[in-house]
Formats: C-alpha cells, structure tokens, sequence
C-alpha cells in the first residue's frame, strides 16, 4: 500500500506537466489539483466527492466538456484504495453480479447509440460505468455514521449553494460565472411561460432537470433539521430549506414538484415516531402557507404551467411512441443515444406526437427503448437492492438517528418518481448524484459498523448490570 505523500508526489508531476495538455485551462486544472490533493492529504474525503461532483456538473455538462469528473471518480477511488489506513475494509459494491450484468449487457446499446460523439461520450461513461464508479465510491464513504452525517451536511451545501446560483439568475436574469457554449444553446431554445416568465436552469441548463436537482437535495437538511439537536444547526437547516423551495419554486417544474410528494411520502413514512410525522406536516403547510404568500404570483403561473393540456398531450404522446419502440426492439433498444433515438424511433412515432424527441421524457421507458428490457430489469434491480440496504441500515440505527438515512431514502423516492415524467435517473448529472447517495445509505461498511456498534452498547449493558448486580449482593453480604 502506498503512502499517502508517494500520491502527492505523483500528483505534483501531473501538475507540472498540465500546462502542455489543458491549453488555456492550465492554470485552473492546476489549482483544482492542488486544492484536490490537499484536501485528500487532509483525509476529507466527502468534501472530495462532492467537489467531484460540482466538477461533473460545471466542467463535464454545463462547458461540455466531457469525461473531465469521471476520469476523476476513477482516480479518487484508486487514490482511496492505495492509500486507506488499515482499520478502514476495502469492500465490492452490493450486489456486485448485478452490477456486473449491467455493466456487460448495455455495451452493445451504448455501441449502437454512439452516433455522435456526445451521446458516446455521456451515455456509458457516464450512466452505466460512472453510476457504477460513483455507488462504489459512495459505499466507501459511509465507514460509520458519523462520516454519513458529514457527507450530508457537505453535500446539502453544495445544494444551498447552487439555490443562490439559481435565485440570483432568476432575479437578475443573469447566471454567475455563466459559458459562452450554454450562451449560444439558450439563444436556440426558450424555457418560459406564456412569453414572459422566464424558468431558471442554472447550471443544469434545462429547468426540468434543475428542478429535479433540487426535488432531490431538498430532503438532506430536512433529515438534518430533525435529527439536530442543536438550536443554530436546526435554523440553518430552515434556511437551506427554504432556499431549495424558492429555487425549485422558479423552476415551474411539475415533475419535481411530483417528485418532492413522493419523496415526501416516502420521508413520512421513515420519519420514526409519531410525534414526529405530525411535526413535520405542520412544518410542510407552514413552509407551504409561507411560498404562496410571499410568492401568490409564481405559484399562480406554476399552476398555469401545470395545467398547460398541450405539454401533457405531448408527454403522454412521447410514452406511447417509447413502448411502440420497446416492442420492436425488446432486447436491444435502438441504441444509447439521442441521435440514435431521433432517428430510429420516428417510424414508430405515434401522430399525436407531432415532433421528433431526443428521449421519451422518461427514464424508465428511456431506459427498455434505447437499451432494451434485460438492461432496464438489472436498473430497477440495482436500485430496488440499494433501497432494501439501505432500509436494512435504517433498522439498526437508533430511532433519533433513523431520519438522516430516512432523508437519502426520501431523496432517492423524490427521483425515482419524478423520473416518471423526465429523464431523472439517465441524467449524467442526477443520475450519479442518486447513484452516490444510494450508495452513502446502502453501504455494507455502514451495516457492519452500525451492527459492532450495537454490539458494543449490549456488552456495555450488561457489564454494566452485572457491576450493579455484584454490588447489591456485596451490600446485602454486608
């Protein structure tokens, strides 16, 4: 096993030659990695995973970049691995023969659907091997409870902080540190209502997927708020809270308000007690109460959006034409890609869809359309195993602390659901942020520390009443 300064080293050679391969970027690509290879010396890995990910998202999707944060993903794991102190087990990803089999039988859909360099570059790098790169990364984060507990207060910032972005975009029409690339692709399409409300994409580009985003995100300071007891974390969990509703708000996105419903069911339902859940429906109406009066106009147009007859005929239109598509080719798709999709669906295109779409607006018939059945049965298999995981960890945690694996079990419900009506889960962005808070809650490392710690506290009770024992019949001796 290699120490940690030998990565170092390695790692200040790449910077010095970085300036000959990254061009005009090499100076950022240098300081990313010295902040990187700093934070990795300081042992804070979940602040380095969810750097990571805000590399994957700015670098890889919104600059087009490509590959940049998988690449990195691969290498943060090897890093961890070479370099993992020896009380910390190295273990495979759960159930590993499944991940296997998907891994295996999307290669021919992802080779069929590489029309473009795009879709080749984003589809199996990203939604197949890097949901893959990023679960297993995830469950060598979770060694215990307490570095989960760190990973989602880390993790909740990064929500918070891209609620700013889309707030400041929202109220000054302006998006920070914004690409001229995402410039000229927004000129080319419109995301507003009625020709004048404008829907804010931030980073993610497209208001679905931002208001996905944040369906999603929305959970982790809840679960944090209830779990604290501390009076100043509890406040700014509120604040982060209502900072993700007013970000999700101007996103007018239906589906992930679908998707927060759903996920908030689910958190009721793993909530613990019954004081509890009626805490927190007083507290949802009172967060609801609060949005429709200091908000009466954006909610009046989220129901107009809401209720637009022509955009749900549409969708609807696109579900038809994917199973039209799944019953051509049930074993292999039409290919893992947009380009591939546009192209090989159309002859199968129902007339009530009255254009061509690069995906079904659903990620569950994206997934049978363009892979095909046997694909999408081994993903409802990974994600459904990774759900009964991490219900199994929810068991062996103390009732306290149930709600903060409750709240990654309500994040995962709140993108399943809303990948009903957009393409949540085969999103190379919101696909991997699911597959590494799956992984976070379902980690086999966290089962085995939860259970030692169980472990612990019973032989601590019981030396504890046998101490007690023996001192009341050496009192009663006596």
């Amino acid at each position: 096993m290699l120490k940690r300064n030998t990565w170092v080293a390695i790692i200040a050679l790449a910077v010095g030659a970085a300036p000959a391969f990254f061009g005009a970027y090499a100076w950022i690509a240098i300081s990313g990695m010295l902040i990187m290879t700093l934070i990795l010396v300081l042992r804070q890995n979940e602040l380095a995973v969810t750097a990571l990910i805000a590399i994957h998202l700015y670098v890889d999707w919104y600059l087009t970049l490509h590959l940049i944060g998988i690449t990195l993903v691969l290498l943060l794991l090897v890093v961890l691995f070479l370099t993992r102190p020896p009380q910390y087990t190295w273990m495979k990803p759960r159930p590993f023969w499944v991940w296997l089999l998907f891994l295996a039988l999307a290669i021919l859909p992802a080779v069929r659907g590489a029309l473009t360099l795009y879709d080749a570059t984003t589809f199996y790098p990203g939604n197949i091997l890097g949901a893959f790169l990023i679960f297993w990364l995830g469950t060598i984060l979770a060694q215990n409870y307490a570095r989960v507990r760190r990973f989602v207060k880390i993790f909740a910032i990064l929500g918070v902080l891209l609620a700013i972005h889309t707030i400041i975009q929202a109220t000054t029409g302006k998006a920070l540190f914004e690409s001229a690339r995402a410039e000229v692709f927004l000129s080319t399409v419109t995301y507003e209502i009625g020709g004048q409300t404008h829907r804010t994409g931030s980073f993610f580009v497209d208001p679905n997927w931002n208001g996905t985003f944040f369906a999603m995100m929305i959970f982790l300071p809840l679960g944090l708020l209830v779990e604290s007891a501390s009076v100043w974390i509890k406040l700014l969990c509120l604040c982060a809270i209502l900072l993700m509703a007013c970000a999700l708000l101007s996103t007018y996105s239906s589906g992930a308000w679908v998707g927060v419903s759903g996920g908030m069911v689910a958190f009721v339902i793993v909530i613990g007690s019954m004081r509890q859940r009626i805490l927190l429906l007083l507290f949802i109406v009172v967060v609801f109460m609060l949005l429709t009066v200091f908000f009466p106009t954006q909610f009046a147009i989220q129901l107009q959006h809401s209720s637009d007859a022509q955009d749900l005929a549409l969708r609807a239109a696109a579900w038809q034409t994917a199973l039209q598509v799944i019953r051509a080719f049930p074993l292999t798709g039409v290919g893992l890609g947009y380009q591939a999709y546009v192209l090989r669906a159309d002859p199968y295109r129902v007339p009530a869809q009255y254009e061509p779409l690069e995906h079904p607006h659903n990620a569950y018939l994206e997934w049978g359309a363009m892979a095909g059945l046997p694909v999408l049965l081994l993903f409802l298999a990974l994600v459904g195993c990774g759900l009964w995981f991490a219900w199994r960890n929810w068991t062996l945690v103390h009732a306290g602390q149930r709600v903060l694996i409750g709240g990654g079990i309500a994040s995962i419900a709140a993108l399943s659901v809303n990948s009903w009506t957009i393409n949540g889960w085969t999103h190379p962005v919101l696909g991997m942020i699911g597959w590494l808070i799956l992984g976070v809650i379902s980690s086999p490392l966290l089962e085995r520390g939860l259970k030692d710690m169980a472990i612990q506290e019973k032989s601590t009770t019981v030396t504890e009443e046998v101490l007690h024992f023996h001192d009341y019949t050496t009192t009663q001796s006596r």
